[in-house]
């Protein structure tokens, strides 16, 4: 019944995802039923680059080595973060990713990316910085007004049309994936502002700068089912935030009819308190801890989310999934 997974924005906080990633792959993906729509903006449009290669678990692999092994300056400017990241995702892709990702057999491989208007488009740092306190600051009367500064810009499959294609609370416009375009199209949902460049101009889209996706659909507040059809979310975090802006807001909640045929799976508070530093691992520890602190603490999160994974197998193998859901 899976017609949907979805991906949240959330940085380094997809590690704690990557064992439990392979274990969806290994034993649910090959039991799903076509066409499956992959929504994903910022490092989930990153993971699932992975889901849909030929050898996903291989994929992963080689994004979870290459993201470990992220190595910088002491003070590195927005250019040495950007060029590292090209990397990354070059590793990811290999020779071969994005022809696999557009003609896999099962999964439909969509992007949510955000096209920058007015002064959000400037690369100067303290010009886009005003725009973002500007934007944050409206976001605060109404999420509506982030349509001020900014487009959906989302990158589909032209193959099946996904249930999200009609959303229309906020300006979007719509591009198809082609080859010349998927790889910029991945790398500019990643792009954090005053974190990494946007991507300029991108094949088949409209003109612009186009930057992280998560600055509207963090989370993913949209229709994300078809009728008859569920959405699985694996994620980081029991609480689905709409919007980059909306994280403090505690009030800010997706709409109920956008969720209501989700099945989210996401560590418990307990689990998580058993982490290194009892927290998710984050952007925040490429600046507090040293390089190899961090190394051995992600590899350390890693390992716990082992038991994670081998829970969700073993509910899987003994059918006892649904026994263990509880209203979203």
């Amino acid at each position: 019944m899976i017609g949907t997974i979805a991906g949240a924005s959330g940085g380094a906080k997809w590690l704690v995802l990557s064992q439990l990633d392979r274990a969806i792959l290994t034993n649910l993906v090959p039991k799903l039923q076509g066409p499956v729509h992959l929504l994903g903006s910022s490092v989930g449009a990153w993971r699932f680059a992975c889901y849909a290669q030929s050898d996903p678990i291989a994929a992963i692999d080689r994004f979870e080595a290459a993201y470990f092994d992220q190595r910088y300056t002491d003070t590195p400017d927005i250019a040495e973060v950007t060029t590292r990241s090209l990397e990354i995702l070059q590793t990811v892709l290999g020779a071969s990713g994005v022809d696999e990702i557009l003609s896999h057999p099962v999964f439909r491989t969509h992007v949510m990316a955000v096209r920058s208007r007015h002064i959000l488009a400037s690369e100067n740092r303290f010009v886009l910085a005003a725009g973002l306190i500007s934007a944050a600051s409206l976001n605060l009367i109404s999420r509506k007004s982030l349509g001020l500064f900014f487009e959906r810009a989302l990158f589909h499959d032209v193959r099946d049309q996904p249930p999200f294609f009609g959303v229309g609370d906020l300006p979007i416009r719509r591009t198809p994936t082609t080859t010349l375009n998927l790889a910029d199209a991945i790398m500019a949902t990643g792009s954090i502002p005053l974190v990494l460049s946007g991507v300029a101009n991108i094949d088949g889209a409209a003109p612009g700068i186009y930057r992280d996706g998560g600055i509207i659909d963090y989370h993913h507040d949209l229709p994300l089912s078809d009728t008859n059809r569920l959405t699985l979310f694996p994620h980081f975090s029991d609480r689905i935030i709409p919007g980059w802006f909306d994280k403090r807001l505690r009030w800010r909640e997706p709409a109920a009819e956008n969720i209501d045929r989700t099945i989210l799976i996401s560590p418990s508070a307990e689990f998580v308190s058993r982490l290194p530093n009892q927290k998710i691992p984050d952007r925040t520890d490429f600046v507090k801890l040293s390089m190899t602190e961090r190394m051995d603490s992600w590899r350390k999160c890693i390992k716990a989310c082992e038991q994670m994974a081998d829970e969700f197998n073993e509910l899987l193998e003994k059918e006892q999934l649904a026994a263990y859901l509880q209203p979203l």
